[in-house]
């Protein structure tokens, strides 16, 4: 908070007393020297430009800063007004120091700093912790592997849970991005983790075939680890069977042992595919379903577009909301769970595309 001199790049905003010649402006930041204090108030020599005073609102905000100074000990401040009742010059610490923060801040941004910060509270979005005097939010996205909550439901209660046992423990982070005119200041903790993850990445290939174990299975797929350097890597729920898959806990399980193609490698992140080493049963169907052919098959799933009806082992076809009107039509025409009879209207073998006419109610 007070030092004899500082730091290179806040030169260009901080004004040494012993270089006031310009005339002095709201808003500039200046270095002076504590020269007395009042019972609410701390003068403070500005040089050329005279005297300044701390006192009343700027005051009472700047305690916590001005109650270890002493007579003599340098401090910056910034100037709010040219001149008071009195003939000082009004000028607030409390500002000098959170813009003097900032602009340290900006500068850790800059040389990608690692900063150690305690975790002072949680939210389902993230932890909290205070850098420099500054709020700062470490979002749940920018956690590391190893402390990222793998809640299966994706519940945010339970995310919260998780988030809590954080509270009181050290981490270290970088800086991700600040605003200082919205009092924003966002940490990472896996940007250091992703750069040694980027070099180890150079290694491997969209293609490869590698084996992993899952670790963690969410709403929207499976976490997996990989390869000598236990690598981290998600299979989206629609990379895990060729069949739709409702709950990913029903193809995969912690523990277990599996193989994977690498199907993305960007910005650190792999993706991986479990369906892409499987036999794809839409290359044999053509036959089975051609345009107009009637087929049998089961409703499974109802959504806005329609009803999914599964024609055989793996193969979803899709009867259009259109052919009933609307879904509450649907809803009353067909069960889930019963067979009906279909045309087939459309095959995509490329696109996995199956589109269905409703030719019989009769389940």
């Amino acid at each position: 908070m007070y030092r004899s001199k500082p730091m290179n790049k806040m030169e260009e905003i901080v004004k040494d007393k012993g270089e006031l010649l310009k005339p002095p402006r709201v808003g500039e930041i200046v270095r002076g020297r504590i020269i007395g204090r009042g019972r609410s108030s701390v003068f403070v020599d500005l040089g050329n430009w005279g005297t300044g005073i701390i006192y009343g609102r700027e005051f009472l905000q700047a305690k916590d800063i001005l109650k270890k100074a002493k007579e003599g000990d340098e401090l910056f401040t910034k100037i709010v007004d040219l001149e008071n009742e009195e003939g000082f010059i009004e000028v607030s610490a409390l500002e000098a120091d959170r813009e003097i923060s900032w602009l340290k801040l900006k500068e850790k941004r800059d040389t990608a700093e690692n900063i150690p910060v305690k975790i002072l509270g949680a939210n389902k979005g993230g932890l909290l912790a205070t850098v420099m005097g500054v709020n700062a939010f470490l979002p749940v996205s920018q956690l590391s592997s190893t402390n990222y909550p793998r809640v299966e439901d994706g519940d945010g209660l339970k995310i919260l849970k998780e988030l809590q046992k954080f509270i009181g423990q050290e981490m270290e982070v970088k800086i991700l991005d600040l605003d200082p005119r919205g009092e924003k200041l966002i940490l990472s903790e896996k940007i250091k983790e992703t750069e040694k993850i980027k070099e180890i990445l150079k290694n491997y290939e969209v293609g490869n075939i590698v084996e992993g174990e899952i670790t963690g299975v969410v709403d929207f797929g499976a976490f997996v680890k990989f390869g000598p350097e236990n690598l981290e890597g998600l299979i989206h729920i629609s990379e895990l069977d060729w069949q739709l898959i409702e709950n990913p806990g029903d193809v995969v399980r912690v523990g277990e042992k599996v193989n994977l193609k690498i199907i993305d490698i960007s910005n650190g992140k792999v993706s991986l595919s479990l369906r892409a080493l499987k036999e794809d049963p839409w290359k044999s169907i053509e036959k089975t379903f051609e345009k107009g052919k009637a087929i049998r098959g089961k409703v499974t799933k109802f959504n806005p577009f329609g009803a999914f009806i599964e024609a055989a082992p793996k193969i979803q076809g899709l009867c259009h909301i259109s052919e009933f009107g609307n879904k509450t039509r649907m809803e009353e025409v067909l069960q889930i769970g019963s067979d009906y009879d279909f045309e087939v209207l459309l095959l995509d073998i490329k696109e996995h595309r199956l589109l269905l006419k409703l030719k019989s109610v009769t389940a």
